[in-house]
């Protein structure tokens, strides 16, 4: 057993542009992209259940951050009065077709079925999970296993690495190309847009080029696979089936996309905040050396501890939630992390306890939305430890000061250089 912290390291915001104002009153006025927030969240959360367990803020055009499990998870289920079709983003997404920009293409479709509602989430919903199914995960980490086993001899050949960007970021994007067809050497421009999606609130433009880089290229991939089949998740998705027509090239877009972006930042968080806590916590490190059998529950603990996404839910109408009067417009963000660290739902909600029996943590979310890559997301963070572990079993973090965060809707480290002991 070993506490958790989140002491003697640095955090960014990863956005580069100018910070909004200070929070003064997070029950009032939070902003998830403060930078107090990106370093420390969990004494936030700590403060707002006992005082205000559903905050509200009127940043990023109004919201409401629930932070008790039972709020969370229930919201997750209530579809109909928590749509997803309305809109996931935690902040509005930037006008593709701004003024002074040529004309953008956009998700005519979203993201199904993350993005969307029955009867549209249902169908896509089902499309996916063959792809992700425990048989089809189990031949992807053949795959993930070789390219961890590459870059852990990298580091080693270094003595020393970055676990996040060397490591950890490396990992989801080129499993994700993998499963999409993408080439290689793609890797890099594609974990850029995933980041200018998912972090550069306060950078309009660098959205859009996020926005507009993935849709292009999906658009060529499409056209691509219709004139040469591949063995891959787009060729799959054309060639499929709803109702006796085939898919509309919207819905395939979209649904590549969603694979994209909740796929590999999201992933890579997870595996790259494991990385950090072992960094940190030797005796936790060593624990799981000397009891391999600890894996599963020590995994479902990681993810746990540091989920890393909060999702949304845009309301359509006004709405009342526990006497607070929710307005058409406003968003409630899924705070998951926020649920998983619920004292009265997790005993010593702030340990990380590597055999944690009772854990029915939310990090893949709740309800119809759950994640359907829970299969895969799981199998990479297993294998990325594995492999580090198996041939780096002692690693210390070159200085504390030197770790940097990004926060906002995916929270997790983007900088963990480290030494070969």
């Amino acid at each position: 057993m070993s506490s958790d912290t989140t002491n003697d390291t640095t955090h960014d915001t990863g956005s580069g542009a100018p910070v909004t104002a200070p929070v003064l009153d997070w029950a009032s006025d939070y902003d998830i992209f403060d930078p107090q927030y990106v370093a420390d969240p969990f004494g936030i959360w700590d403060e707002l259940r006992e005082a205000c367990p559903m905050a509200h803020t009127d940043r990023w055009g109004g919201s409401w951050l629930p932070t008790r499990y039972a709020d969370v998870y229930a919201i997750a289920h209530d579809i109909e009065n928590f749509p997803s079709g309305n809109g996931i983003s935690v902040v509005p997404l930037v006008d593709t077709n701004a003024a002074g920009n040529a004309p953008a293409p956009v998700l005519t479709s979203g993201v199904p079925p993350i993005s969307a509602d029955p009867p549209l989430h249902t169908w896509t919903r089902r499309l996916v999970l063959p792809t992700m199914s425990p048989a089809r995960v189990a031949e992807y980490e053949i795959f993930t296993r070789e390219l961890c086993r590459r870059l852990v001899d990298d580091v080693i050949a270094r003595g020393e690495g970055d676990a996040a960007a060397e490591y950890a970021q490396q990992i989801p994007v080129r499993v994700i190309g993998h499963i999409l067809g993408v080439p290689d050497d793609m890797s890099a421009t594609f974990t850029e847009w995933v980041r200018d999606v998912l972090e550069f609130a306060h950078d309009p433009e660098r959205r859009r080029r996020g926005i507009v880089g993935i849709i292009t290229y999906l658009q060529g991939a499409i056209a691509e696979r219709k004139a040469d089949p591949k063995d891959d998740f787009i060729t799959e998705l054309l060639q499929s089936e709803h109702d006796g027509e085939p898919i509309g090239d919207a819905v395939v877009m979209g649904m590549c996309a969603l694979l994209l972006i909740a796929g590999i930042d999201t992933t890579w968080s997870s595996i790259g905040s494991t990385m950090w806590h072992l960094a940190t916590n030797p005796d936790d490190r060593r624990r799981l050396i000397a009891e391999p059998e600890l894996m599963p529950t020590a995994i479902e603990e990681f993810l746990r501890a540091y989920a890393p996404v909060t999702m949304a839910r845009r309301l359509i109408e006004d709405k009342e939630y526990m006497g607070c009067p929710m307005k058409a417009g406003e968003r409630v963000l899924m705070n998951f992390p926020g649920a998983n660290r619920d004292p009265e739902v997790f005993p010593d909600a702030d340990k990380v306890i590597l055999d944690r029996q009772q854990n029915r943590h939310l990090a893949f979310g709740a309800g119809i939305h759950r994640c359907a890559g829970s299969n895969l997301a799981r199998m990479e963070l297993r294998v990325a430890v594995e492999e580090w572990l198996a041939r780096i079993p002692e690693f210390d973090l070159v200085d504390p000061a030197l770790v940097t965060w990004a926060g906002g809707q995916v929270r997790g480290p983007r900088s963990i250089p480290v030494t070969v002991r």
